[in-house]
């Protein structure tokens, strides 16, 4: 799963998700991809999921781009502890998903296909999502 290598602390505060995305609310890479249309914290495990489920459906035709890492560590206590032990250790990483942002991308499929395979990785995802396609402008 991933993870960064190293991080200067080792704890972070939870944080404000507030506003939309103001960066990678763009399709960069491919032709077609998942954009977020609510906030929220996507763990490691569930952007795994999604690259399996991307993978698995697209049987090496295509090419998939992952936009979002998992850089912030969320921290638990241990059940049935008193209060004023101190801050948990981290347990998981998630990445903080604001509205907007392009959190996958796919190319080298035909539009249907992008639009099934792209339906089928944001049912692995905590938040609603859509498909967008990249303007041809660009």
């Amino acid at each position: 799963m991933l993870m960064p290598a190293q991080q200067k602390f080792r704890k972070q505060s939870r944080g404000r998700m507030r506003g939309m995305a103001s960066r990678c609310n763009t399709v960069a890479f491919g032709e077609f991809g998942l954009k977020a249309l609510d906030r929220s914290w996507v763990t490691s495990r569930q952007i795994e999921a999604v690259r399996i489920a991307l993978s698995r459906y697209m049987k090496r035709k295509g090419k998939v781009w992952i936009r979002i890492f998992p850089d912030k560590p969320v921290t638990m206590r241990p059940a049935e502890t008193r209060m004023g032990t101190g801050k948990g250790n981290p347990e998981f990483w998630v990445a903080v998903v604001r509205p907007g942002q392009v959190c996958f991308e796919v190319g080298g499929l035909t539009e249907a296909e992008a639009a099934k395979c792209i339906r089928l990785a944001g049912a692995k995802l905590p938040m609603k999502s859509m498909c967008v396609r990249r303007r041809s402008g660009l």
